[in-house]
C-alpha cells in the first residue's frame, strides 16, 4: 500500500465527481432536501422531528453513499478501468482506500450541509455537541461507502448492484430502531439488530439528541468504524478486476 497512490486514486475520483454534476448534486443536496421535507411534514409537531431527525441524519447519508459507491465501482470494473489501474504498480487496497478517501471528503461536505441545515435552519434540537453529530454523520456515510465497495464485487451489472439495496439496506432501516424501538423487537429480530451496523449508527445519533454525555456515542461510533474497516478489508479481498 502506498499513500501516494491512494491519494492519486482519490484525486481521480474527486475529479470525476466534479464533472458529473448530477451525481454530485445528489450526494450533496439530496440529504438536505430529504431532511427539509421531513421537517415540513412535521411542521405542526416539532417533537416528532426532533425525535426521528437525528436518526435520519444517519440513514440518509448511509443509503445514498451505498448506492452511489456500489454503482460507481462496478462501472469502473465493467468498463475495464479497474483492470488498467491494477496493471499499474497499485494494489487493490490502494484502489479501495482511494475511493474511501474521496468519498470521505464528499461525506464530510454532505454531513456538514445536512447537519448545518437541520440545526441552524430547521431548528432540530440536539442535546449533545453539534460537531459530534457531524462526525457521526460522516462515519455513517463512510459505512455506506465501505458496504457499497464490498457489494460491488458480487454484482455483474449496475442493476444487480441496485438490487443489493433491498437485501442489505432496507432490513437495516427496518431494524435500526427508527420504526420500532430495538428493545421492543421480538427476540430473534432484536438479536439480528444487534449485529447490524446501522443500528449503532442510529443509536449514536439518538444518544446525541437526548443526552449531553458522549461516552455511549463514542462506543457506538467505534462499532460503526469497526464495520467500516472490516468492509474495506473484505472489499479488498473480494475485488475482481473485471465482471464475469
Amino acid at each position: 500500500m502506498s499513500p501516494r497512490t491512494t491519494l492519486a486514486v482519490a484525486r481521480r475520483v474527486l475529479t470525476q465527481l466534479r464533472r458529473d454534476r448530477r451525481t454530485l448534486a445528489m450526494l450533496l443536496l439530496l440529504p438536505c432536501l430529504l431532511i427539509a421535507l421531513l421537517s415540513w411534514m412535521y411542521a405542526n409537531d416539532s417533537r416528532v422531528f426532533d425525535r426521528i431527525g437525528p436518526a435520519l441524519l444517519a440513514i440518509f447519508p448511509f443509503t445514498i453513499m451505498f448506492l452511489v459507491t456500489s454503482v460507481t465501482t462496478l462501472r469502473e470494473r465493467s468498463s475495464g478501468t479497474l483492470e488498467r489501474l491494477l496493471a499499474m504498480p497499485m494494489g487493490k487496497l490502494d484502489f479501495l482506500l482511494g475511493y474511501a478517501v474521496a468519498f470521505a471528503v464528499v461525506a464530510a461536505v454532505q454531513s456538514v450541509l445536512a447537519v448545518g441545515i437541520s440545526v441552524r435552519l430547521l431548528d432540530l434540537e440536539v442535546a449533545g455537541p453539534v460537531w459530534l453529530l457531524t462526525v457521526v454523520a460522516v462515519v455513517d456515510a463512510l459505512l455506506g461507502t465501505a458496504l457499497g465497495l464490498l457489494v460491488s464485487a458480487f454484482a455483474r451489472t449496475e442493476f444487480q448492484a441496485v438490487q443489493f439495496m433491498p437485501a442489505l439496506v432496507i432490513p437495516q432501516i427496518l431494524l435500526c430502531g427508527l420504526i420500532v424501538g430495538r428493545d421492543d423487537l421480538p427476540g430473534v429480530l432484536g438479536a439480528v439488530s444487534d449485529v447490524l451496523p446501522l443500528s449503532y449508527a442510529v443509536d449514536a445519533m439518538s444518544h446525541l439528541s437526548l443526552a449531553t454525555t458522549t461516552a455511549e456515542v463514542w462506543s457506538d461510533l467505534a462499532v460503526v468504524a469497526g464495520f467500516v474497516l472490516a468492509g474495506l478489508a473484505l472489499g479488498a479481498a473480494t475485488l475482481r478486476r473485471r465482471t464475469a
